[in-house]
């Protein structure tokens, strides 16, 4: 599984909308989810080992965000053909594994990944209220193995002071990850 790094935040730049499925089949959209501080969306999988090495963090940090008034959504968008770990079927076994606080939506088309510019998984977008970007960083100094359990919380650093400000840090690492799983042409 090769590495990807995904780009340096685009300040402002504006969250598409969709309309995607969750586990359960209930649609979700991008305004729905947009919470009176802001919105999380994660583009994340199941079968990815960075994203296994963060998922318990991830839910724990989406939790407190959503106490904060931030909206918290996770999309997979792999293509579940060649990954049968990241199938619908499995995406659900997963979210009710873990609990996830969050929606786990389905971008079958691969549409909304693109629209994003999605690169990686886990690949984290933190809008303010107005839904400009504020944050394209890390979860924390995680890899394929956890940090050590007092890391710098970065994304939940960085999402309290969009919640509070509207605005992101200036400086943000790149988070890192496995590469989306584009379907063939």
């Amino acid at each position: 599984m090769a590495l990807t790094i995904p780009p340096i935040c685009d300040f402002g730049w504006k969250a598409p909308d969709f309309d995607l499925p969750d586990t359960q089949g209930k649609r979700h959209t991008r305004d729905i989810l947009l919470g009176p501080k802001g919105l999380l969306v994660m583009f994340i999988c199941n079968h990815c080992p960075y994203v296994k090495a963060v998922i318990d963090r991830i839910c724990r940090d989406a939790r407190e965000l959503q106490a904060l008034g931030i909206g918290v959504a996770a999309i997979m968008s792999n293509d579940p053909a060649d990954y049968p770990e990241d199938s619908p079927a499995n995406m659900k076994l997963l979210a009710e594994k873990l609990n996830f606080p969050f929606p786990y939506l389905l971008d079958e088309t691969q549409a909304i990944a693109k629209a994003y510019g999605a690169v990686c998984t886990p690949d984290f977008f933190g809008f303010n209220r107005d839904l400009e970007l504020q944050y394209r960083g890390r979860l924390d100094a995680s890899g394929r193995a956890p940090a050590a359990p007092d890391a710098r919380r970065e994304l939940l650093e960085a999402m309290r002071l969009v919640a509070a400000t509207d605005h992101g840090p200036a400086e943000q690492t790149s988070s890192m990850g496995c590469s989306i799983k584009w379907r063939a042409a």
